[in-house]
């Protein structure tokens, strides 16, 4: 039998209440970027999901494999592949030959994608002064850091998660 649990002190588990909080409104935040992404670009023959594929493109200054593209934006590569198959299809996107790996070739925007792009983009900006409206710089380049602090603790935990939940296991039993 293991250690007997501690009970959290008030400061843990207020800070537990916070981070599930905070959690539950970044699924809700993603959840509405996404919906008014595809609003903001329906038209362009994007959705959120092309879009930031094209943004992974863009950020890019060599065409990428899609592997990269997916790391690069924390996306399985299998949804990356169906979109870039989709978009290439659309004559967004075009695949060029990489010579470092003849199965995995190269992804770049067409004309029709690079201008398609640059529209959502200026739209994208147009939106962000609206949203911010009121806010500081400070405080949404906070929150930036505050969340990709976080992303990357969540990173660097992927390989610690069996171990806690064994520990929580064990202390229930």
């Amino acid at each position: 039998m293991g250690p007997m649990p501690r009970k959290p002190s008030k400061d843990a588990d207020r800070l537990r209440r916070a981070w599930s909080g905070l959690a539950i409104e970044v699924f809700r935040l993603n959840g509405d970027l996404i919906e008014g992404g595809d609003a903001l670009v329906r038209d362009l023959g994007l959705t959120s999901a092309r879009w930031q594929v094209l943004g992974a493109i863009a950020l890019s200054p060599v065409p990428l494999p899609v592997a990269h593209i997916a790391r690069n934006m924390g996306l399985a590569r299998q949804s990356v592949q169906r979109v870039v198959d989709d978009m290439r299809d659309d004559g967004l996107v075009r695949t060029e030959p990489n010579p470092h790996h003849r199965r995995a070739p190269l992804v770049a925007m067409t004309p029709q994608g690079e201008a398609a792009y640059e529209q959502a983009t200026a739209r994208k900006d147009l939106w962000a002064d609206v949203l911010t409206e009121g806010l500081s710089a400070e405080t949404i380049e906070a929150a930036g850091t505050l969340l990709r602090t976080l992303q990357q603790r969540i990173a660097a935990s992927h390989g610690h998660i069996a171990s806690i939940a064994a520990t929580r296991k064990e202390t229930q039993e």
